[in-house]
C-alpha cells in the first residue's frame, strides 16, 4: 500500500506554542528523575517511567510490599515539581466523599458548601487501594478517567497535572476488594519497586537515620513547566510504520493461544502516549520501536489476561508478551525515513 510523505507521521513538531523543545523537555525530565534519586535510591528505572505516567496524564499502580518507598516517590516527585501532593490511607469504612470530598452544611447561611476532598491537589497517592470498598474504588478511579468530580450535580475540574499513585499488597489479602480487571485497565502502568540493592539501601539508612531525606529536596521544576511538557510530548512525530506496529502488538496479545482476553484498544492509546513521552525524555523528536518495546511490560502486563490452560502450565504474562514481541515483525526506520516523519509533522 502506497503511503505519501505527508501521512508518514500523525503528529510531531520541534517546537510546541510553549516554546517547549526536544533539549528543553530532556533536561527538565533528567533534573526531575536525579532531583527524585536523591531521595529514591536505585530506581531510575521506575522513577522514570512514575514521571513518564505523569507527562502521560496516565496513573500508576503498585503492587508491592509495604516499606519499599512507593510514598517517599510520590512526595519526592510532588516536591521536585512544586506541587501538591495528598495521601489516603484506604480502608474499607472509607466512603467515596471521604477522596472526592463532599458538600457540608453552613448553618449561619442554612446554604450547602462544598469542601473539596484530597483528590484536589497535582500527585494523590492512594495506600492499599484494595482495601477500600469498590464503590470507592469507583469513585476514584471516575476522577482518573475524567479528571473530574462532580458532587451534588456540580462538576469540579481537577488540578493539572494530575497523577494517581496507587498501591495494592500482594500480601494479607483477608478483607480486600481486588480491582476487577476492567478497572485494572484504568491505569496506564503497573509497577513493583522492589527491595533495593544491599549498597543502595545502607546508603538510605544512614541518608534517613536523623532526620527524613526527603525533607531536603527542593524543586527542580513547576507545574506550569510539567504542562508545558505534557502538551509537547503529545507532538512528538510517530512513523506509520511504528504506529502499525504498535498495533500489531495488541492485535498479537488477542490472538495468543495462552490469553483468554488481550490489550483493549486503550491499550494502543497507552503505548502510543509512553512511547512519545519516552522518545522526549531522550531529547528526540520521533518514536523508535524500541521505545514501545520498552513501555510494552508495565502497559500490557495488567491489561492481559491469560486462559487457565496457559495457568496449569506456568506459563506467566511476561513470557508470553516477550513471545509475542519476537513473533511480530520490528519495522527498519532508516535514518532518511525518520527524518521524513519529523518533516512530515512539522
Amino acid at each position: 500500500m502506497a503511503i505519501s510523505t505527508a501521512r508518514r507521521s500523525r503528529a510531531s513538531s520541534r517546537e510546541s506554542g510553549s516554546g517547549m523543545t526536544a533539549i528543553t523537555f530532556k533536561r527538565g525530565f533528567d533534573e526531575v528523575v536525579a532531583n527524585v534519586e536523591t531521595v529514591i535510591r536505585g530506581k531510575s528505572d521506575v522513577v522514570r517511567l512514575a514521571l513518564v505516567a505523569m507527562l502521560c496524564e496516565g496513573h500508576v499502580l503498585f503492587e508491592d510490599l509495604p516499606g519499599t518507598g512507593k510514598s517517599m516517590l510520590a512526595r519526592a516527585l510532588a516536591e521536585s515539581m512544586n506541587a501538591e501532593s495528598n495521601r489516603v490511607q484506604c480502608t474499607p469504612d472509607m466512603l467515596p466523599g471521604d477522596i472526592t470530598g463532599s458538600s457540608i452544611l453552613d448553618q449561619k447561611r442554612g446554604a450547602f458548601d462544598f469542601r473539596p476532598g484530597p483528590i484536589f491537589c497535582n500527585i494523590l497517592l492512594a495506600d492499599e487501594i484494595n482495601r477500600a470498598t469498590p464503590k470507592t474504588q469507583s469513585a476514584l478511579l471516575e476522577a482518573m478517567a475524567e479528571r473530574r468530580v462532580s458532587v451534588d450535580g456540580t462538576t469540579y475540574d481537577l488540578s493539572r497535572p494530575f497523577l494517581v499513585l496507587a498501591t495494592q499488597n500482594p500480601v494479607e489479602q483477608a478483607g480486600t476488594f481486588p480491582l476487577p480487571e476492567a478497572q485494572l485497565d484504568r491505569f496506564l502502568f503497573k509497577l513493583s519497586m522492589g527491595y533495593m540493592s544491599r549498597d543502595y539501601e545502607y546508603q538510605v539508612m544512614f541518608d534517613n537515620s536523623n532526620k527524613l531525606a526527603i525533607e531536603d529536596i527542593k524543586p527542580v521544576i513547576d507545574p506550569d513547566a510539567v504542562n508545558a511538557m505534557i502538551a509537547y510530548a503529545s507532538t512528538v512525530a510517530v512513523a506509520e510504520e511504528v504506529g502499525m506496529y504498535i498495533v500489531d502488538l495488541v492485535h498479537a496479545t488477542r490472538a495468543d493461544p495462552a490469553v483468554a482476553a488481550g490489550g483493549s484498544p486503550r491499550a494502543s492509546i497507552a503505548l502510543l502516549r509512553a512511547s512519545r513521552v519516552l522518545a522526549a525524555s531522550d531529547g528526540r523528536t520521533h518514536v523508535y520501536p524500541d521505545d514501545v518495546r520498552a513501555v510494552l511490560q508495565p502497559v500490557l502486563g495488567h491489561r492481559v489476561i491469560l486462559n487457565p490452560d496457559a495457568i496449569l502450565r506456568g506459563e506467566s504474562i511476561e513470557a508470553v508478551l516477550e513471545r509475542i514481541t519476537n513473533q511480530v515483525k520490528t519495522p527498519m526506520m532508516s535514518r532518511g525515513r525518520e527524518r521524513q516523519a519529523v518533516e512530515a509533522g512539522s
